[in-house]
């Protein structure tokens, strides 16, 4: 019933209680067709936000959050990028720093881009090739997460990877000042080489940048805004970037806000309360499960469901007893009950059972379900049916580990306590002796990552860089996204299997939609037998913004984008 009400909140065109429209088609809900605001009556004010903490690092060629990704889109530019735009329109890559997205040649190895003229950072400084060259080196130099997943195809990564202090992408990178012209050489054609060029890893930040994390310390910026300042305790001031001018509506339209502020320290309940009484406009955590009823009776015009390309998992470290043993981690597969995670999350309004680590509708994925009553990877079910504790009882016996003591490592938000709490009993049910650590937000993600602190099992969620099976397999299962001792290592089960690599680098190298799937959907299945994670639910997006806030905008990669809503 919560879910019923939450799931059926702000259909299309609805007016918020303020009065603010929030309807995309009202006469003057978008910025003029050059991209600029000035002169729209919406134009102004300042856009609170909330957190419960902060998002971490504020280098955009660290950060991997989902929090500051979005932050970093009204921020931070590429190449090219994902488009403000609402719905499938807004998966596509359109130009941004560069004047055109390039078709390109030797076979799909070489692509070559003219960077626009006119540009500056926030500091005034003008954007040149000489920066581009910098900031993809920089990539490999400060070792960000994606450096070997997203960038280790350009010819000469492979000696960045191994000696990323010396990194030249020497025979890969290519400027030419003269005609402001950017060409990489790739090892390999890569069919998603401009997804990850759109990325926020591939920002474009001033050459003299230090070659470690900025940490605290922002970088100037070439978007509609820049920080004003920052506090990892407190929270964000955002500003207008003085030197911004549009060159793109699609990629990088101006701001209707002059002022973003973004506080941290409320925990998820409070901010929902927060929100409903006009302190705030919008947050960014989950929205606790006992407030969904209230959300979907009282404030349905305030409230925004909208489909994600997301899930939660469980990663278990391959690498540490009891889950080196696959049947160890099959036995948790079997045991997971999908149904009452589905539930802690808010219910079928807003997730459903996942089995595979492939959410559907994504090329790659794979039908059925192994890990469900009465079903094997040999012998797949249709659907997720229940678990099967039985099963995952005899498997914990017959892997030896029955008794061993497992952590668990959660997010302490309300929701994720809620799943973590189901889960240690879950374990302790099939013979473990388990107990729950929570972490801040802003510092569990890189905690499980990092090998140094032996995680054992942990909970986390995963949102796509773009809609690709290998945002789901390589990112979070690739070899190359497993670095020891760091916590820039997405591969947090530390899963390497090489005939699985291979079969995601032939998908990565296909030109062929058809074959990459195919490619995608054997690696899921050797991963799938092999069980380093636990996939659990996809999810919908439950977003809870003020009365006062109009023109909602959400995109697929972004969700709500900052510098297209307005408030009064």
């Amino acid at each position: 019933m919560l879910l019923a009400a939450a799931g059926g909140a702000a259909p299309a065109g609805a007016q918020d209680r303020g009065g603010a429209a929030a309807d995309a088609r009202h006469t003057d809900s978008g910025p003029a067709d050059n991209g600029q605001t000035l002169g729209s009556p919406h134009r102004g004010g300042t856009l609170r936000l909330t957190a419960s903490s902060s998002g971490g690092t504020l280098d955009p060629q660290l950060n991997y959050t989902s929090q500051y990704a979005q932050l970093f889109a009204v921020l931070y530019d590429g190449l090219v990028t994902f488009p403000k735009a609402e719905g499938p329109d807004g998966n596509a890559v359109v130009a941004d720093l560069a004047e055109a997205v390039p078709q390109p040649v030797d076979g799909g190895r070489t692509w070559r881009f003219v960077l626009r003229q006119g540009l500056r950072f926030s500091d005034g400084r003008a954007v040149t090739v000489a920066d581009v060259a910098a900031s993809m080196r920089r990539i490999f130099r400060v070792g960000s997460p994606t450096a070997g997943s997203f960038y280790g195809n350009i010819v000469g990564a492979d000696t960045c990877l191994r000696d990323p202090a010396h990194c030249t992408l020497r025979g890969g990178l290519e400027v030419d000042p003269a005609t402001r012209a950017v060409v990489f050489h790739l090892r390999d054609p890569d069919a998603e080489f401009l997804q990850k060029l759109a990325f926020p890893h591939a920002s474009i930040l001033p050459a003299d940048l230090p070659d470690h994390d900025l940490g605290n310390v922002p970088a100037p910026t070439t978007g509609p805004y820049r920080f004003a300042s920052y506090d990892p305790d407190r929270g964000a001031k955002l500003e207008r970037n003085p030197y911004f001018r549009v060159w793109s509506a699609d990629a990088q339209p101006d701001g209707y806000a002059d002022h973003i502020t973004y506080d941290f320290g409320l925990p998820d309940e409070a901010e929902v309360t927060a929100i409903e009484n006009g302190q705030y406009d919008w947050m960014f955590d989950n929205k606790p499960l006992d407030r969904l009823g209230e959300l979907g009776s009282r404030y349905a015009a305030q409230v925004h469901v909208r489909p994600l390309f997301g899930m939660y998992y469980a990663p278990m470290n391959v690498n540490l007893p009891p889950f080196d043993n696959r049947l160890a981690r099959q036995a948790v597969n079997y045991a997971m009950d999908r149904r009452a995670m589905v539930i802690l999350y808010g219910g079928t309004g807003v997730a459903a059972p996942l089995c595979t680590m492939v959410p559907n509708g994504i090329p790659g994925a794979i039908d059925g379900c192994s890990y469900t009553r009465g079903a094997d990877p040999d012998h797949r079910a249709a659907t997720w049916q229940a678990p099967d504790l039985d099963r995952a009882r005899a498997l914990v016996a017959q892997s030896g580990t029955r008794g061993q003591h497992v952590t668990l490592v959660v997010q302490n938000t309300a929701v994720d306590m809620s799943m973590g709490v189901y889960l240690r009993n879950m374990l302790q049910a099939i013979g473990y002796d388990a107990s729950v650590k929570p972490l801040a937000h802003s510092v569990q993600l890189g905690y499980i990552q990092n090998t140094a602190n032996k995680v054992q099992i942990s909970i986390s969620d995963w949102f796509a860089d773009y809609p690709s099976a290998s945002n789901f397999l390589d990112d979070l299962l690739g070899c190359e996204n497993f670095h020891p001792g760091s916590d820039n290592s997405i591969n947090i089960a530390g899963y390497c299997d090489r005939a699985a690599q291979a079969l995601m680098d032939r998908a990565k190298a296909a030109t062929d939609p058809a074959q990459a799937a195919d490619l995608w959907a054997q690696a899921n299945r050797a991963i799938d037998r092999d069980s380093p994670d636990v996939p659990m639910i996809r999810m919908n997006y439950i977003d809870l913004v003020s009365r006062r806030l109009g023109h909602y905008f959400y995109t697929n990669l972004y969700h709500l984008c900052f510098s297209r809503v307005w408030v009064q």
